[in-house]
């Protein structure tokens, strides 16, 4: 309805310019004078001529009386004609003065359409100059209206579509019926609140998800072990050698297995925020036990461990010398050097292969996540070892270095010792 009004008082206002605008093209520079006015003024002179000076003007015209020498004789108002010359330069109605049939002087009536031109001029102006004025207070009013109808709701609308494409969900969009917006708003509330169902709908199936695959990873290494028992016993009881090497074989692929296994169970975890490293106050000389463990396939010579206290998780440590072993035994199948090095307030194990090591620009992407190097085709494996190992060096407060060594992978695990945190 408002803006019906607005938009009728506009048209209203745009004929209103249109129609003086036309007024003023065709007004002319001469309006006749009124000849009752005239008639009535020259005999009203004529009959006053010889009492002049007690003669009184009668009607609204300006005029000049002079006699027969052209001497004035009476005006109405100074700056008036003053002689015939003037009068006719000026456009002046001149007439004569005549008594008893004799001309006793000239009426000189001052030709005023200059100045009632002026006076519709600015009549005429004034009137666009109200329009005008009316006009913008409309399209001031109805900018206005627009910036609160149109402009700050599609702003509201455009920072509430980036909060969303930002992952925001929480904060509903208040729906305002008084704009054009209303409905269009109500639309796009709703699609936030159907994003959010839909997003945690994802987040419980993948929650789901990542459950299944740790208790599957769980309850995969229960026969796998078993197997694994087996196999030793059927190693040890067999006088073939044929069946040695069958059952040896089985035993390297149940350890592969555990690996595998737990580098997933290990991932999955952390996923679920589930996996802890809890370091505590050891013995250095442990290095040892957990090298050797993880080094079942016997290729390193694990030299002694200098004697100090290290901060560790002494679970987590084993799971990073495991991982690191593991992936020397599948991608280089060498001999391994193992160094140890105590500086400052750390300890640093060095573990190198002989494998050639890998191309230079995939350094620094082998701690990432599901990331394998080039000389990993073929070969079983799922990426999270280094990862893994990487994450829980950190969280020992320590650090897991990976670069090309003399003659192979050079892996350096780096222990802070006890008291340094």
């Amino acid at each position: 309805m408002k803006k019906r009004i607005l938009f009728i008082l506009s048209i209203f206002i745009f004929v209103a310019e249109i129609a003086a605008l036309i007024v003023f093209a065709l007004q002319t520079s001469t309006f006749p004078q009124d000849a009752v006015d005239v008639n009535e003024t020259l005999q009203s002179v004529t009959n006053d001529f010889y009492d002049i000076k007690n003669h009184k003007n009668q009607t609204d015209l300006k005029y000049v009386v002079l006699d027969n020498e052209h001497n004035i004789v009476y005006r109405t108002n100074r700056g008036l004609s003053e002689n015939i010359n003037a009068a006719i330069a000026h456009r002046d109605t001149i007439l004569d003065i005549t008594v008893d049939n004799t001309t006793v002087g000239k009426l000189i009536i001052y030709n005023d359409d200059a100045h009632t031109l002026k006076t519709q001029k600015q009549r005429v102006i004034i009137i666009l100059a109200i329009a005008v004025t009316i006009q913008c207070a409309i399209c001031v009013s109805y900018a206005f209206y627009l910036y609160i109808a149109v402009i700050k709701p599609f702003r509201k609308l455009k920072k509430f579509a980036a909060q969303v494409a930002g992952g925001n969900l929480e904060i509903p969009l208040v729906m305002d019926r008084r704009n054009i917006f209303g409905a269009f708003t109500e639309s796009f509330d709703i699609m936030r609140s159907e994003l959010k169902k839909a997003r945690l709908a994802e987040a419980q199936a993948q929650q789901s998800k990542k459950e299944l695959v740790a208790k599957l990873s769980h309850d995969i290494k229960t026969p796998v072990a078993s197997i694994k028992a087996l196999s030793e016993v059927g190693l040890a009881i067999s006088r073939n050698t044929k069946d040695k090497q069958n059952y040896t074989r089985i035993v390297e692929k149940t350890d592969q297995i555990n690996s595998l296994v737990g580098n997933l169970f290990s991932a999955t975890l952390e996923e679920l925020q589930q996996l802890d490293v809890t370091p505590s106050d050891i013995e250095s000389g442990c290095i040892k036990s957990l090298l050797e463990n993880a080094d079942y396939m016997h290729r390193a010579i694990i030299p002694d461990i200098p004697q100090c206290l290290i901060s560790v998780d002494k679970l987590r440590l084993q799971q990073v010398f495991d991982n690191i072993f593991a992936n020397s035994y599948k991608y280089a199948d060498t001999e391994i050097r193992v160094t140890v090095d105590k500086a400052d307030s750390k300890l640093s194990v060095i573990i190198e292969d002989s494998g050639g090591g890998v191309p230079l620009d995939e350094l620094p992407f082998l701690k990432e996540k599901f990331r394998r190097g080039g000389n990993s085709k073929n070969i079983e494996g799922a990426g999270l070892g280094l990862y893994i190992s990487d994450r829980f060096m950190k969280q020992m407060q320590g650090t897991l270095d990976i670069e090309n060594g003399d003659k192979g992978l050079k892996v350096t695990v780096t222990i802070l010792l006890s008291g340094k945190i």
